[in-house]
């Protein structure tokens, strides 16, 4: 009990000290901070969390205390990791940020940057010290080391600068690579031997650019030879191949790409040709990989106009960007289609390629957007097209989400096929499914499923039936939906009875115009479904003769013969009964019926 209360009272006294003007300064808290946690009194650790939190400490000041005492950061992360005690996990976390922002912040201060440049030039011991420092910096003092370069007043830094680009290490890889495009012979010669050296292969399709393509035949050899240094077979790769494995290492998110870790965001690295700099573009961390992959898939293009696949990635890429439902980039432009309008562009084959890939990636955002552009462009040769062994449209009637396999069944679907094909009840099964679906969606599904999702996918399945049955195609077989059809006369859905009634008509099955004939008399339906209905009925009965039982025929014929009845609907009525060609006998009572004596 005395042990208990003792704590209780020296945790009370911290937390005074705390909210009183006595707090100690930044620095105390740390220590004691530290200490506690170190030792383990979590309670008294919490305190000193919250009054460092509480003292919005300066995130520079709060790193700085960091570098003096590396092992006490080590133990924090340590703690911070196990989260044995939740709530001091949760604290840890919150100073651990602060330092990280600390240290975001010490990396992009451009006058620091600056300073360090400039320090290289006094010295070998100031020389590792600004080399150092500038490590720390990384991506960020790249545009500084060059235009020191560049700049005809500092000749004196030159070599000094040019010593210190490689150890800047593979951060400096991105805004060099994008640098290659500088008009300066001499900066880009300096580049080129410099990204040999760093060694790391996310520069091989660069460098085998230059050396494919640049018009000096001195930076191509050198260029050559630095990407021998990365590794002697890429020398015989072609570039546009380089870049595009390059493009799919990024699409697939390959740890050594990614962009900084003390950062929400990534950096693009542009080149501005006028002002013969670099530009830095934040992007959102949700889509740096997929961006950069595009713009990997962009340079194969550029290296050979006839190199397909990178199309099929680029615009794989592009929706798997736009999945993450953050706006693009700004540097895209206002004008800048999305991408769906670019995979419509797009040939069959590359939007094949695509969805090869996202069928394999199990990707259902990718599959889904490059299958309704496919549905929107492709006829029954190209929705069929193989890539490799497989035909990706035929394997999405079988992908683990609902949205893909019905848009995938619909394109099948309305290009007509005319050539039968295995999967032709896995197209009907698929549009049967479409056409009963309501707002349910599995968790995983839950992002691409909705009440107005469903609804369209059944007015679409619907829509493509009855296109099929119309043009009295013979591959797809629609009797097998029967079933699912006539559930859906008796849907609420107006617009899917109506559609469902028109299907049923071209079925040749005595059930599926009783299916019709119902609905017509129900009179619980909407005026609307009956008259639409009753115009299902003639056409069924002028395709297949009457199949009714006597006791519809007789519901119909007593709304005909009723002047209660809606005169629209009546004409409707009237219609389907006369399609059906019934015997003279009911007929003659009809006239009679109206007749005067």
């Amino acid at each position: 009990m005395f042990k208990r209360r003792t704590f209780r009272a020296i945790l009370a006294a911290a937390l005074l000290l705390v909210s009183t003007g006595f707090a100690q300064s930044l620095e105390d808290n740390w220590n004691d901070f530290v200490h506690y946690v170190t030792i383990g009194h979590a309670d008294l650790a919490k305190g000193y969390a919250q009054a460092i939190l509480q003292g919005n400490p300066d995130p520079v000041e709060l790193l700085a205390l960091t570098k003096a005492s590396p092992e006490d950061y080590q133990i924090l992360l340590l703690v911070y990791e196990a989260k044995r005690d939740a709530e001091l996990a949760d604290l840890i976390g919150k100073v651990l940020n602060i330092i990280e922002k600390g240290r975001f912040t010490q990396r992009v201060d451009a006058p620091i940057i600056a300073e360090e440049v400039r320090r290289l030039k006094n010295g070998d011991r100031a020389w590792v010290t600004g080399v150092k420092r500038l490590q720390t910096a990384g991506e960020y003092a790249i545009p500084f080391m060059l235009d020191a370069m560049a700049d005809g007043t500092r000749k004196d830094e030159y070599a000094d600068i040019v010593r210190a680009l490689p150890y800047i290490g593979q951060d400096a890889i991105r805004p060099l690579t994008a640098a290659l495009q500088t008009t300066n012979v001499a900066i880009k010669g300096e580049i080129i031997l410099t990204l040999g050296k760093i060694g790391y292969p996310q520069s091989q399709a660069y460098l085998k650019y230059i050396a494919e393509t640049d018009k000096s035949p001195e930076l191509r050899a050198m260029a050559a030879s630095s990407l021998a240094q990365i590794d002697p077979a890429a020398v015989k790769v072609p570039a546009a191949r380089l870049f595009y494995k390059l493009a799919e290492s990024y699409y697939y998110h390959a740890k050594s790409l990614a962009p900084q870790e003390d950062a929400d965001f990534g950096n693009l690295w542009f080149w501005d040709p006028n002002g013969e700099q670099l530009e830095r573009v934040e992007v959102d961390r949700g889509y740096f990989y997929e961006l950069m992959s595009m713009r990997c898939c962009e340079w194969a293009l550029r290296a050979d106009a006839g190199f397909g696949e990178a199309i099929g990635l680029w615009v794989a890429a592009f929706f798997k960007a736009e999945s993450t439902g953050v706006k693009m980039p700004e540097y895209f432009g206002q004008a800048h289609a999305d991408a769906l309008v670019y995979a419509t562009t797009a040939g069959v084959q590359y939007l094949h390629q695509a969805l090869a890939r996202a069928v394999k990636d199990k990707n259902a955002y990718v599959a889904l957007g490059v299958v309704e552009a496919l549905a929107t462009t492709a006829g029954e040769k190209s929705l069929l097209y193989q890539v490799g062994g497989s035909q990706p449209l035929v394997d999405a009637l079988s992908f683990n989400n609902r949205a893909v396999r019905y848009s995938a069944a619909i394109a099948i679907a309305s290009a007509g096929p005319r050539e039968s094909f295995p999967e032709s009840k896995l197209v009907v099964a698929n549009l049967a499914e479409a056409l009963g679906q309501g707002p349910q969606a599995a968790d995983k599904e839950a992002d691409l499923w909705s009440e107005q999702v469903a609804n369209t996918y059944a007015v679409r399945a619907a829509t493509v039936m009855l296109k099929l049955v119309q043009a009295r195609n013979k591959v797809i077989d629609l009797s097998l939906a029967q079933p699912f059809l006539m559930s859906a006369a008796n849907d609420k859905r107006t617009e899917i009875q109506t559609l469902a009634g028109q299907v049923l008509a071209y079925l040749g099955s005595p059930d599926a115009q009783r299916a019709i004939a119902a609905m017509a008399l129900n009179g619980t339906n909407s005026l609307e479904v009956r008259i639409a209905a009753f115009e299902s009925l003639a056409t069924s009965a002028k395709l297949n003769a009457n199949m009714l039982v006597d006791q519809m025929v007789d519901g119909i014929y007593a709304l005909t013969s009723s002047d209660q009845t809606d005169p629209n609907l009546r004409s409707a009525a009237a219609a389907a009964y006369g399609a059906l060609n019934l015997p003279s006998q009911k007929v003659k009572d009809l006239i009679l019926d109206q007749a005067k004596s």
